[in-house]
């Protein structure tokens, strides 16, 4: 048994059919992408997605049947066996395939006869062993390494003359994509003519070199996946993360480090004298700790994500885990500052150690306006005491808004005419530690900008870097103006309270004054009368007790005062509600009232239903008539009051009945008195329709719950639920 050969085999059969499955799943899938886009367009990318799929498939057959090559060559190591015939025509089906792969891919190049040459070639390659074992098989068993090095040292010449043709005649571009593979099958090539010049020699095939041959060809696997990579149409866009790339790479550099200090370490503990034994253990431990340094580094792992970007990806930055990083950053629940969240979610996509952000804001006699330095990231970092308010009108500040260029600082230091000589404020010229001064735009206006602390390591601005900053900045915009908007929002909505409580406090006053003007009035003519007298009275108390109740609403701040909400006879309350309407025409007329106990606050729904008698007067006619009744059903009182007014039209119900400050009386009224009774009504669990027409009156509905439907109810209410 020979564990090295099968070892060595097994690793090379596992690596390329791993290539195979790759290469052979992005054939099939880019024979799936050919539908959609203009009928031209839509030619040209199936022709493209045809040969991508050609080139693809001959790629992925050649590894598969180099993969079931090695795995054969393993299973003979692990019996210790060589079959000759077999063999042979393994060799030269993995030649073979390669070899037709490589032409394969530039149709154009080798053109049909020699495509045909190539495959006859192949074919009588293929068909020689069994010939000679058939005319000479005791020649063929005894010398069977013979006519294997010599078709070998063919296809591997012929392998490196189709190479060398496809990268000589390739573009820029297309030797770019093509060097890795060239790379690859040139190194299979390489040791074939290596190994089969040396049996020639030799006359028989070196048993170490034949073993070492599966492990020579598993390391062209990595180049034939770059090449791949390199080249979309060849196969499937393969994700393999970058943080898995980068430990993985970092594993296999630390592994050959160790190594190698372990190789060191052994000569100094052999040639070291009496003293190699503490040497080498002096010499291990200081790598080791160089090593375990060298990995906590932020500038070595900056390092190595940086060649990893350069040599193993097309983009610089993994923008799919950036997107969603920047996304999540400025999502976090904890954090409630989106401006603190945007400097964070900014310097971690450029591993920046410390981010401040200026916001236009207003700032002294900046004529009105300053971009301000609002908060930092990490908080309270150094940076942000440095750095000072900048005119929203400066130089600086007028060159970003117009070019919205990103300005690298250290480019800006030794050439600032790239960026038209700007002038940089003083304070931002003295700190070199800022590296970038990026803008935050939204919609073509400056709302601020960022300045970002050049990170560890290598730091060489791209366009990539470029780009990914000013997209960054307007979104960074969007939700710095979401957080004043919704802050403006609020502001809006607390001045819309404070409106309110004033409006419900002037249509309660404005009341109380009629009244109280209305006695003025008729003091002249009727102040002898002892009727007059207690009615203006109770008139005067009534009045007073409004302003009481409005004095106890402004010290609660709102408007709509805390609820004195007792049993009280609906029945009275519309009576007083009557009688204080009376001093105007038509008077409200009901017929008999009956019981009802309902559950509310009386001084409340009895200036609700004022104000509805009120509304109903001002829409009739001296001549008309307002009729209120009240019909108690087993669950609830039904109150209507209908008038003979001049009405109203569907869309006037629909759409301003019940809009608070929209009055039909112009200046003279505040627009509430419909929108109070409804929602007086409502909070005591009732509900009010209206019916009404152009010209036919007006009538209004109004049910309230009766007192023992109110008690149920709230003896049901679950706890907690309100």
């Amino acid at each position: 048994m020979n564990s090295f050969g099968a070892l060595s085999y097994g690793i090379a059969a596992a690596a390329f059919l791993l290539l195979a499955a790759v290469l052979f799943i992005g054939a099939l899938g880019r024979r799936g992408m050919r539908s959609g886009g203009a009928a031209d367009r839509q030619a040209q990318i199936a022709q493209a997605s045809r040969s991508g799929s050609r080139a693809g498939l001959s790629l992925g057959v050649a590894s598969l049947i180099t993969a079931f090559w090695a795995g054969v060559l393993a299973i003979q190591s692990v019996h210790g066996v060589f079959l000759p015939l077999p063999d042979y025509l393994l060799e030269m089906a993995r030649d073979g395939a390669w070899l037709l792969a490589i032409i394969g891919l530039n149709r154009n190049l080798f053109a049909l006869p020699w495509r045909i040459g190539a495959a006859a070639l192949f074919l009588a390659l293929i068909a020689l062993g069994p010939l000679l074992a058939i005319t000479d098989p005791h020649s063929f068993l005894h010398a069977a390494q013979a006519p294997l090095v010599r078709a070998g040292l063919f296809m591997a010449v012929a392998t490196f003359v189709a190479l060398e043709q496809l990268y000589r005649n390739a573009n820029a571009s297309g030797r770019w994509a093509l060097r890795p593979l060239v790379i690859g099958v040139g190194l299979l090539c390489a040791y074939d003519l290596y190994l089969y010049s040396q049996a020639e020699l030799l006359k028989h095939i070196g048993a170490v070199s034949w073993d070492a041959r599966g492990l020579v060809d598993a390391l062209a696997v990595p180049l034939l996946v770059l090449a791949a990579r390199r080249s979309p149409d060849w196969s499937l866009e393969v994700f393999v993360s970058r943080q898995a790339v980068f430990y993985a790479g970092t594993f296999v550099a630390a592994g050959t480090y160790m190594t190698a200090i372990a190789a060191v370490g052994y000569l100094l503990r052999r040639f070291g004298g009496s003293w190699g034994g503490a040497i080498q253990i002096v010499f291990v431990a200081g790598a080791a700790v160089v090593l375990a340094a060298s990995l906590a580094s932020t500038a070595v792992r900056r390092r190595i994500k940086l060649f990893l970007a350069t040599h193993f990806y097309r983009n610089k930055y993994d923008y799919r885990i950036e997107w969603l990083r920047f996304v999540d950053t400025l999502a976090e629940p904890g954090e409630a500052d989106v401006r603190r969240a945007a400097a964070r979610a900014i310097a971690q996509i450029f591993e920046s150690p410390e981010a401040v952000l200026l916001v236009r804001e207003e700032f002294g006699d900046h004529d009105g306006t300053a971009f301000v330095p609002v908060t930092s990231w990490p908080a309270e970092a150094p940076g942000l005491q440095h750095a000072h308010p900048l005119s929203a009108g400066s130089e600086l500040a007028r060159y970003l808004e117009r070019s919205r260029t990103v300005i690298d600082l250290a480019a800006y230091r030794s050439a600032p005419e790239q960026y038209e000589n700007v002038d940089l404020p003083d304070w931002l010229q003295g700190t070199p530690h800022w590296r970038v001064l990026m803008p935050v735009l939204h919609r073509h206006r400056l709302l601020g900008m960022v300045l970002l602390q050049a990170p560890p390591g290598p730091f060489d601005l791209t366009y990539e870097d470029y780009d990914l900053m000013r997209m960054t900045g307007q979104h960074i915009a969007v939700h710095i103006v979401q957080q004043e908007t919704d802050r403006s929002l609020g502001q809006a909505r607390q001045f819309e309270a404070y409106n309110r409580l004033v409006a419900f406090m002037m249509h309660d006053l404005k009341n109380s004054a009629a009244q109280m003007q209305l006695i003025v009035d008729n003091a002249p003519r009727h102040k002898h009368k002892p009727e007059f007298v207690d009615d203006a009275v109770r008139t005067i108390a009534n009045a007073a007790s409004r302003i009481n109740g409005l004095i106890a609403q402004i010290k609660e701040g709102s408007a709509t005062p805390a609820s004195g909400s007792a049993a009280v006879a609906l029945d009275d309350i519309v009576r007083n509600a009557m009688q204080r309407c009376r001093d105007r025409q038509p008077v409200p007329a009901a017929q008999e009232l009956p019981p009802a106990r309902i559950v509310a606050d009386p001084a409340k729904l009895e200036a609700a239903l004022e104000h509805l008698l009120r509304n109903a007067q001002d829409a009739t006619p001296a001549d008309g008539r307002i009729t209120v009744a009240l019909d108690v059903g087993a669950d609830e009182a039904r109150l209507t009051v209908a008038d003979t007014g001049c009405g109203m039209d569907a869309e006037f119900l629909r759409e301003r009945l019940f809009r608070p400050f929209d009055s039909t009386k112009g200046s003279q009224g505040m627009g509430i008195g419909a929108y109070q009774v409804r929602e007086t009504v409502r909070a005591l669990g009732g509900e009010v329709r209206v019916t009404s027409a152009p010209g036919a009156g007006t009538t209004f509905t109004l049910r309230f719950p009766l007192e023992r439907m109110t008690e149920s109810r709230d003896r049901n209410r679950v706890p907690g639920l309100g």
